[in-house]
């Protein structure tokens, strides 16, 4: 009597106890990067640099015999204003493309700031130690403690609105992130061998901070700035709604979603693409951000 042999397919079946350790891995240590966030990344940095050529019409041209007209795609709408118009008649698709320009600028202007200060103060900490590294990281510690939209808006209240005030009240808000991982960085590399070996040897401490101390933060720093971008856009946006933050005649999306309020039953357009404008974009460079830390650094530094 022969045995039957059972089919390859049941055989070859993997187990549930197999399977999971490997989908474990492969969300953990996912390596490919966000196709769609780094496209959406693209696109708002062309609009925020070309917007003035790419834009139908002028951020603040205003078509009165059009107010509040619907996307073109709608029953009532007009295709030469393809997402609608506001309650000035502005075209909304110009308008955003405009915002796009003020939320990179202020976010990038700040982040760079505060990267540098950051980066600074925690340098001094890491590599100087001492009562200097007390005195930094008691006050790292105490910004880092305050919520920074509270803190924000009393700073607002005290400095005023406007677009160089919201840059300062993001700098103030942000550094304190950079000084503890620049921190972080430096009191681990600084003990590494080449880095003994490169004091022994009697080169300068500035020197064995630019070659040996910095490019290893760097990479750090980067990526934590990059995750930034979301962060400020979102207390630029909250400020702007709140009308303590950009000001008219500049365009802010948080200023737009700031006159929709009036017209939310009747014109959902007016608030629905600044919102899914502020959404999109935090998305997108938080997605990037956390796969350049999956990819370069799997440590959680934040």
């Amino acid at each position: 009597m022969t045995e039957t042999t059972p089919p390859a397919a049941k055989a070859s079946r993997p187990s549930f106890a197999a399977i999971m350790p490997r989908l474990a891995r492969a969300l953990t240590h996912d390596s490919r990067p966000p196709l769609m966030a780094l496209g959406f990344c693209a696109l708002v940095i062309v609009c925020a640099v070309f917007g003035e050529s790419i834009a139908p019409f002028a951020k603040d041209q205003a078509h009165f015999t059009s107010t509040l007209m619907p996307p073109a795609w709608t029953e009532q709408g007009n295709w030469p204003f393809i997402l609608g118009t506001d309650h000035l008649g502005r075209d909304m698709l110009s308008r955003l493309i405009a915002g796009a320009r003020i939320s990179l600028m202020t976010a990038g202007a700040a982040i760079f700031v505060a990267g540098i200060l950051g980066t600074l103060l925690g340098l001094i900490a890491g590599y100087v130690g001492g009562w200097l590294d007390i005195v930094i990281s008691r006050l790292v510690d105490a910004f880092l403690a305050l919520p920074f939209i509270l803190m924000a808006l009393a700073l607002v209240a005290a400095l005023g609105a406007g677009t160089a005030n919201i840059i300062l009240v993001m700098i103030v808000t942000n550094w304190a992130r950079y000084a503890r991982l620049v921190r972080s960085e430096v009191m681990s590399v600084k003990k590494l061998d080449y880095v003994t070996l490169a004091r022994v040897a009697g080169v300068s401490h500035p020197l064995i901070i630019l070659r040996h101390i910095i490019p290893n933060a760097m990479q750090s720093i980067l990526v934590l700035a990059l995750l930034d971008v979301g962060r400020s856009i979102i207390l630029e946006s909250s400020l702007s709604f709140l009308g303590l933050g950009i000001q008219p005649p500049d365009v802010s999306w948080g200023l737009m979603l700031a006159d929709a309020r009036s017209y939310l039953m009747f014109a959902w357009w007016t608030a629905a693409f600044p919102g899914l404008a502020i959404v999109a974009t935090v998305m997108s460079f938080n997605s990037t951000g956390d796969w350049l830390k999956r990819r370069f650094d799997p440590r959680a530094f934040l």
